[in-house]
């Protein structure tokens, strides 16, 4: 759903990024010593809209929640954010770290925001019964 948003969008004419929350970290924690990783954050900050795919995968440490509050306080009034991730926002807390990084940055995605939950099957796995068996 996300990325057929983002192919809309593109559609349109916005600038759009794609990025998984893994390679967004990287290029965060490395963009001090990294021109190449400094031009890649350059780039998706100057998007129209951000798609931040699988947020809090695994918790963010102290540091980690800290670039990642910045990165989207960069983006707050700038871009349209799309983020998906397994957890709901009630769970977000436990992931990303002290309580008042967890609250700024809370307070950023969630204000102005549209939150869709779905249920039921994996999509990924639906199709490949077949593979494990009769699941």
């Amino acid at each position: 759903m996300a990325i057929g948003l983002g192919v809309e969008a593109l559609h349109q004419g916005y600038n759009v990024s794609f990025v998984t929350m893994d390679e967004l970290m990287q290029l965060l924690k490395t963009q001090e010593i990294s021109r190449n990783a400094r031009l890649k954050v350059n780039r998706i900050v100057r998007c129209d809209l951000v798609i931040l795919d699988d947020l809090m995968f695994m918790a963010l440490n102290r540091q980690e929640a800290h670039l990642f509050f910045q990165f989207v306080n960069k983006l707050y009034w700038q871009a349209s954010i799309i983020l998906t991730s397994n957890k709901g926002p009630e769970d977000l807390g436990e992931l990303l770290g002290e309580p008042a990084v967890t609250t700024a940055i809370l307070d950023r995605i969630l204000h102005r925001s549209e939150v869709i939950h779905l249920t039921g099957d994996s999509y990924r796995l639906k199709y490949r019964q077949t593979i494990f068996g009769s699941c």
